[in-house]
């Protein structure tokens, strides 16, 4: 793993998170009920691309691990965000493919 390949996956998972947590208060959230999946996915994505950052940022031995799963789960928020019109929600579709391609970079 190169440096540049670290520094790229630790600033995609930063913009990730943060149009995850404004999607899921932005659109998810005050839709209610009908989009409690896509929140729930917003909001875990968020946690794990915040996590992911931080073990990236000091290199930790569990990186490639960690990056697998936010890839997973960026995927999977990508998923269920491209199928709702929302602006917001097709930002963080794009944030969450980035991302997923960068941490696979970093777990390969």
């Amino acid at each position: 793993m190169t440096n540049e390949m670290n520094k790229k996956c630790v600033d995609e998972c930063v913009a990730c998170a943060q149009e995850c947590e404004t999607c899921a208060t932005q659109c998810c959230a005050p839709a209610g009920g009908e989009m409690a999946d896509c929140l729930r996915t917003c909001l875990d994505c968020a946690a794990l691309c915040w996590l992911c950052a931080s073990l990236c940022s000091r290199d930790s031995q569990f990186c490639g691990d960690i990056c697998r799963l936010c890839a997973t789960v960026c995927n999977a928020c990508a998923d269920r965000c491209s199928k709702h019109d929302a602006e917001q929600c097709q930002r963080c579709a794009e944030a969450c493919g980035r991302c997923a391609e960068a941490c696979q970079a970093m777990a390969a």
